[in-house]
């Protein structure tokens, strides 16, 4: 036993035609384990230049840099779990994901949302292989071991059988650090040192309750989870949503054309469209057309909202701005459109794809007739085959596929739409505020993203032990 660490040692001989080498293998006490020494880090910002405009491609396809977004953006990030109308008893749970460890949100028998990383404590095995439901508690289907809906395991099929220093309190669920709610999304963090929820929306929590704080009953998702797959960077998407309107009138040409009144397109004054764009310095990016016209597309929608009540409850910018026909990402990896209801969230699943999973948000006053037109609009437009959603999930295929060409990776990108503009302040509107075609939420997103990339997480600055519940 290690007289420092309690580890148990053990010797093992090497022969060979050498003398005999001695090698030590250490293991971490029971129910204790330690932080993996990380590989070496890159700089990211050799990939980003951020006040020239410019970007190299390899940071959509490069497996190292990968790696070093899930320990360093997505470990210590607030991340979206779940809304809470997923949630309504104790007993709910939901499947879903943290980058690319799987985690089980569920309500406790105290009303408690909690998340946990989603596999048992044993050999590993997904734990809950639903993808939604509700449950006394959780058993794996491997060997059995049974855990409550606080994450403790409770259950050890032939418990007799392990050695008198097993305490089933050392090996409960790994517990997601944080949990918080704002206006009914859901969000966790890993990080147990990170700033409040509030703290980490900053301004974009403004813009964000122009979509959430309609109703005084708040919000509630409709028909459940839908997810496809994309071959292409998470990030392509999340940017996109984050800053770019400029793509809108040519990337969904067709689009237009078929949902307007007179098949040939939106009128000039709309499609030019003015706006503004706010860009935030913890990576949160939104945009939103000002135009009388550029509310709610769907006229079941439209006409359910009295903008006269809304004006006294969110006040005239919000209404007349991010209330419209908008995008937001919040950073790094939750987006939304308000018109279209649509909430979604880019799951990497490698440096070259993402899995999307979106739902379809609704105030809870809506009547269910409006509730269902919601529905289908968003479908329609924004759903895996929605006239909208397939322009887009092509352009980020296309793009991927071209980053894998060398010379393609020698080739710089250009972001330097707005650049230099001053856009520093709206009287309308909290944060950097500036025109809607620009690339500076964009540029925002990559800042943060290249700062976090340069940044030691949390859990890369102990050297000591970790708790399983830290």
């Amino acid at each position: 036993m290690c007289v420092t660490c309690g580890a148990q040692t053990h010797r093992a001989a090497r022969t060979g035609n050498t003398s005999e080498e001695t090698v030590t293998i250490t293991e971490p006490p029971a129910g204790r384990s330690w932080r993996a020494h990380s590989p070496p880090s890159a700089d990211a910002g050799a990939y980003l230049d951020i006040e020239r405009g410019v970007i190299d491609r390899r940071i959509w396809k490069d497996e190292g840099l990968y790696q070093q977004e899930l320990r360093r953006v997505f470990a210590p990030s607030w991340l979206f779990l779940a809304h809470e109308s997923q949630l309504p008893k104790p007993g709910d749970f939901f499947t879903t994901y943290m980058g690319e460890d799987p985690v089980v949100v569920v309500r406790g028998k105290d009303r408690t949302v909690r998340a946990f990383l989603n596999t048992c404590r044993h050999r590993g095995m997904r734990l809950c292989r639903a993808d939604a439901g509700t449950t006394r508690n959780f058993t794996c289907s491997y060997h059995g071991w049974g855990y409550d809906l606080s994450g403790n395991l409770v259950n050890v099929p032939n418990a007799e059988a392990y050695p008198d220093h097993f305490d089933t309190a050392d090996w409960g669920l790994r517990e997601v650090a944080r949990v918080q709610n704002h206006r009914g999304l859901v969000f966790g963090t890993w990080n147990p040192e990170a700033p409040d929820l509030i703290e980490a929306l900053g301004d974009m929590a403004w813009y964000m309750d122009a979509f959430l704080d309609r109703d005084p009953e708040g919000t509630e998702v409709v028909d459940g989870v839908t997810k496809w797959v994309l071959e292409g960077n998470w990030k392509l998407a999340a940017e996109q949503f984050a800053s770019d309107w400029y793509h809108v009138n040519m990337a969904h040409a067709s689009a237009l054309m078929v949902m307007s009144p007179t098949g040939k397109g939106p009128k000039t004054e709309i499609a030019n469209t003015p706006g503004r764009q706010f860009t935030s310095p913890l990576g949160h990016g939104a945009g939103f057309p000002v135009h009388p016209r550029s509310r709610f597309d769907d006229a079941a929608v439209h006409e359910h909202y009295d903008y006269d009540q809304l004006r006294e409850r969110l006040g005239s910018a919000r209404v007349e701005g991010p209330m419209t026909t908008g995008h937001a990402t919040v950073f790094p990896n939750f987006s939304y459109l308000p018109v279209n209801g649509t909430i979604r969230v880019w799951h990497p699943k490698g440096p070259d794809r993402m899995e999307v999973w979106t739902w379809v948000l609704v105030d809870k006053n809506m009547p269910e007739e409006v509730k269902q037109a919601q529905r289908r609009y968003n479908l329609r437009t924004f759903g895996p085959s929605g006239i909208f959603e397939q322009d887009d999930g092509e352009n980020w295929s296309e793009i991927q596929a071209v980053s894998r060409g060398f010379v393609s990776n020698r080739t710089p990108l250009n972001y330097q739409m707005g650049l230099g503009i001053h856009d520093d302040h709206d009287p309308d509107y909290p944060g950097r505020v500036g025109e809607l075609y620009s690339d500076n939420a964009a540029r925002g997103f990559y800042a943060r993203w290249r700062d976090l990339m340069n940044t030691p997480a949390w859990h890369e600055n102990h050297t000591t032990p970790e708790g399983d519940r830290d």
